[in-house]
């Protein structure tokens, strides 16, 4: 039996100007799986990945999320998860305070599930150091921990692992492991090829094809 897809992507193009940066892009995502995005810098991947989170609408195709057409039934897609590009948090605010104030925009977990998600990511919730001081490492883990605190269905990770050192890579591998166990379908961006070997089960690459 096929498992549901978390996120189709229907020929999607997508230009700036004359720039085009996304032509006929097509795959699909199951739930429980995978899906590698690489390519150079400039191929789109960033682009992508802000057009299935609702944040660029593309100029054609389709790109359906948990069952709805983004853009057209939902703006923001439920039960998502991402990280795109560096996560912008209050600077003088400590990682727990930072992710309390962001849940509470949908007020659907407490304390609990923030202290787990810290947790899960090797950052000590009770931890009262401003985020200002962060090393860019602990700043992605935080990053990651917002990416999962509210349990998504679909994760959108663009280079989650920037900034870590290798302990954390591992760790953060692993977690990516038991969360595709637990049925979730993530789309990971990583400069890796090891990243991508080692977690996918699918490629998509993204090709330099601007006119």
């Amino acid at each position: 039996m096929e498992r549901p897809a978390g996120v189709i992507v229907e020929h999607v193009n997508k230009a700036f100007g004359r720039e085009k940066i996304l032509r006929d892009v097509n795959f699909k995502i199951s739930a429980g799986e995978i899906y590698g995005i690489v390519g150079n810098n400039g191929s789109g991947k960033t682009v992508l990945m802000k057009c299935i989170c609702g944040f660029l609408k593309p100029d054609s195709g389709t790109i359906i999320v948990n069952g709805k057409q983004v853009g057209r039934e939902c703006d923001f897609p439920d039960g998502l998860g991402v990280i795109i590009e560096t996560p912008g948090f209050i600077p003088n605010l400590s990682g727990y305070k930072n992710l309390k104030i962001l849940s509470s925009l949908k007020a659907r977990i407490g304390k609990r599930e923030i202290v787990e998600s810290l947790k899960r990511v090797g950052l000590d919730a009770g931890m009262k150091k401003p985020v200002s001081k962060y090393s860019l490492g602990m700043r992605q883990r935080l990053g990651i921990a917002q990416a999962i605190m509210e349990d998504p269905d679909v994760l959108i990770l663009d280079e989650p692992f920037n900034g870590l050192d290798k302990a954390g890579v591992a760790k953060m591998r692993e977690l990516l492991k038991e969360l595709k166990a637990q049925g979730k379908s993530i789309l990971l961006a990583s400069h890796n090829a090891q990243d991508i070997e080692v977690l996918c089960d699918a490629v998509h690459e993204m090709e330099d094809r601007w006119e």
